[in-house]
């Protein structure tokens, strides 16, 4: 192929990549622009007389002896707005229901109990967390769900709550401050975490339209009334993602949902290592069993658009093009999108560093790379939308 006939493909391929790329990055600074607007982070706060016995708080467990020590500690901090404090515990081996007994010793709030055995059709965290509802007092006006990995600052239930009446919440979930430790987590973890915020309105804003509505079951406030109303857990009850599945059913009935930046009242403990925020992490993130088919595809179009290619195409244009004087103007300009692109998306690291704990991160300064591993977190988003666990939290599933 002669050199003319090369600059020839070179810019039919560069104009299908600009009619790929270009919407995608309208509807990305659409959302990215919404920043400045946004609900600033939830301060704790100390509690006030009306918010006695307030909210009950429920955490379902499974074999979380490792990391759980740190969440009790911590809702053994909060105050009297939280009336009791339920384990629901699905028969672990390792264990956990030791160290909820010992903590119930210092703290009667505290109670555990097993749910019962796993129904056909449930997945059991959403069966656990109904379990919790459903024993949960009826005096409490907020039912509040938690991950055993959450470690809550003194405040967190006190400023979650008042944030929520005061802003008029029926649901409200929050974003973590997440610790790293190990360097391939340091540098794959923030690139898995840019898939949502690419995909999603930032924290802080509240979303009108239900099915673009984004939650967060570590950190999970709703009204009593309102659960009650929707029946619990059950309409998200085999849903790997049953928190986001519940919200946007919550917000489809026209109630006011909201997620907002946790960063200052809670910090999490996810994964140990890349491989294992590759392998649990990753698999959850596409969000499909909240999500239309056609959603999904959109959602793979745009980060296939706005995160996966961008750093591929600048070093396809470093490696192998011809000078820059001599391209014609398609690939000129495809090029300018992309460089555009990953500046813009060194520039988020900027806007998310206040999310991460690094100060015990070996490798800590791989943060700052993370956007090189942007291709492979958009894969594994890919790989995840199409296959359906068989295996979660040590269930299998058929």
């Amino acid at each position: 192929m002669n050199n003319d006939n090369a600059l020839i493909v070179e810019s039919a391929i560069s104009l299908f990549l600009l009619l790929i790329q270009l919407p995608a990055t309208a509807i990305l600074f659409s959302r990215l622009l919404k920043g400045p607007k946004r609900h600033p982070p939830i301060e704790p706060q100390q509690p006030t007389p009306e918010l006695l016995g307030k909210a009950s708080v429920v955490v379902p467990t499974l074999n979380e002896a490792l990391r759980i020590s740190p969440l009790l500690a911590g809702l053994s901090q909060q105050s009297y707005e939280v009336r009791e404090i339920m384990v629901v515990d699905s028969k672990s081996s390792d264990g956990t229901p030791d160290l909820v007994k010992a903590s119930q010793q210092k703290d009667p709030r505290f109670r555990l109990m097993t749910d019962d055995p796993l129904p056909s059709g449930w997945v059991g965290r959403p069966w656990a967390l109904h379990n919790g509802f459903l024993y949960s007092s009826e005096a409490s006006q907020w039912f509040l769900g938690l991950d055993a990995d959450i470690q809550p600052h003194p405040g967190l239930v006190a400023g979650l709550v008042k944030t929520a009446e005061a802003q008029g919440y029926d649901l409200v979930s929050l974003s973590p401050q997440f610790i790293l430790k190990y360097p391939g987590e340091c540098w794959l973890q923030p690139a898995l975490l840019m898939t949502l915020l690419y995909r999603f309105d930032p924290t802080g804003i509240n979303t009108e339209q239900p099915e673009r509505v984004m939650a967060n079951g570590q950190c999970f406030l709703c009204r009593r009334s309102v659960l009650t109303a929707v029946g619990g857990y059950s309409s998200a009850k085999s849903s790997f993602c049953d928190d986001v599945t519940l919200a946007r059913n919550i917000a489809a009935q026209g109630y006011k949902v909201g997620f907002l930046d946790g960063a200052k009242v809670l910090k999490v403990r996810m994964y140990e290592g890349a491989i294992e925020t590759w392998k649990e992490w990753g698999r959850s993130l596409d969000l499909k069993d909240a999500t239309s088919r056609s959603q999904l595809w959109g959602d793979l179009w745009l980060l296939t658009s706005v995160q996966g290619l961008p750093l591929l195409i600048v070093l396809t244009f470093l490696l192998i093009s011809p000078p820059l004087s001599d391209l014609p103007t398609p690939p000129l300009l495809l090029l300018g999108l992309n460089l555009f692109l990953v500046v813009i998306r060194f520039a988020m690291l900027i806007a998310i560093a206040p999310s991460y704990d690094r100060t015990s991160a070996k490798g800590g300064w791989l943060f700052w790379l993370s956007p090189l591993a942007d291709p492979l977190a958009v894969l594994r988003i890919f790989l995840s939308a199409f296959h359906t666990p068989r295996d979660w939290r040590g269930r299998k599933y058929s």
